[in-house]
């Protein structure tokens, strides 16, 4: 499967404002790419002249090409090369066969594909929701990136996190350490839908858009497995934010966030101290953003912090 034959990614777009949506001729190129036995999608809009290049990677109820839809085309159109990822498990990417995906796969994934697109230009990760911290993760794996970008950077180590980001305060508490004796025994590979574990409800503000969102079973309406959720509950950084000095960080928060507000990313962001830090509030913006202002002020500051970050590598 692709996306150009794929619906559920043109039923969403119908929730973005007319300008964000794709039409024939502003679709992304779809490459594919082999690793680790996985045959990885990757949406791109490719432009050797671009100064700059911004890798996209998505969450646990998005994917590659809904990022193009809110990011990957806006910033193409400013001049840059952007490439977005479905991470194995999500999107149209094919999944070795017998594989068991976890967090630490998408991070070391997120690393190689930063070595696959280096090409002497200065590269900027962006994530949306988990893929915010998975920035930082990658970022502190490879350290050759120019720049980070997050919706959110959710420290799951926080107790405060676990309980405001899962579907009840039950499960936030539990979570955590019941996925990972889970994780020691055959039901590992057992399927569980992110909407039973994660507030999958507050992905956008829009009901129809919801329902919608519910449909894509690439997406939203995806289920991972005991592993996974163990890996990325228990996940361990290569360093700590006070350690981190690879490069700036800006969090673009979506005012109207209903699933991960400001003060679940500002406790993490604030033990950042060797590199700059900002925070760019988009008003009227849920957490995946279909909003006006919110969406073209995320592009501008976007754009204002790759333009940043090209003056320091020149």
């Amino acid at each position: 499967m692709d996306y150009r034959t794929q619906d559920a990614w043109r039923t969403v777009q119908r929730h973005l404002p007319e300008d964000y949506r794709l039409t024939s001729e502003t679709e992304p190129a779809e490459e594919w790419w082999e690793h680790s036995g996985h045959r990885i999608h990757l949406d791109a809009y490719r432009n050797p002249d671009a100064p700059v290049k911004v890798i996209l990677l998505h969450g646990v109820g998005t994917n590659g090409r809904q990022m193009s839809l809110i990011l990957g085309r806006p910033l193409a159109s400013r001049g840059y090369e952007t490439v977005a990822i479905d991470m194995p498990g999500y999107g149209v990417t094919d999944v070795a066969e017998d594989s068991l995906v976890t967090y630490d796969d998408w991070v070391r994934i997120g690393s190689a594909l930063v070595e696959k697109e280096r090409d002497g230009r200065p590269i900027v990760l962006y994530g949306l929701s988990a893929g915010g911290m998975e920035t930082f993760h990658v970022a502190s794996t490879n350290r050759s990136v120019a720049g980070i970008v997050g919706m959110t950077f959710l420290d799951q180590s926080s107790a405060k996190v676990r309980r405001d980001t899962a579907f009840d305060p039950v499960t936030g508490a539990v979570g955590g350490p019941v996925m990972k004796l889970l994780a020691r025994t055959p039901a590992r590979r057992a399927r569980v839908p992110m909407r039973w574990v994660s507030k999958m409800r507050a992905l956008v503000n829009s009901p129809a858009a919801k329902k919608d969102c519910y449909r894509d079973r690439t997406s939203a309406g995806n289920s991972v497995s005991v592993a996974f959720l163990d890996s990325y509950l228990n996940y361990r950084a290569p360093e700590s934010p006070e350690q981190f000095d690879v490069c700036p960080i800006l969090l673009t928060q979506p005012a109207a966030d209903r699933w991960t507000p400001l003060a679940l990313s500002t406790p993490f962001l604030n033990r950042v101290s060797r590199v700059p830090v900002d925070i760019v509030m988009l008003e009227n913006a849920g957490h995946y953003p279909l909003e006006q202002p919110g969406l073209d002020q995320m592009v501008d500051a976007i754009d204002r912090f790759c333009q940043a970050r090209l003056a320091e590598f020149r």
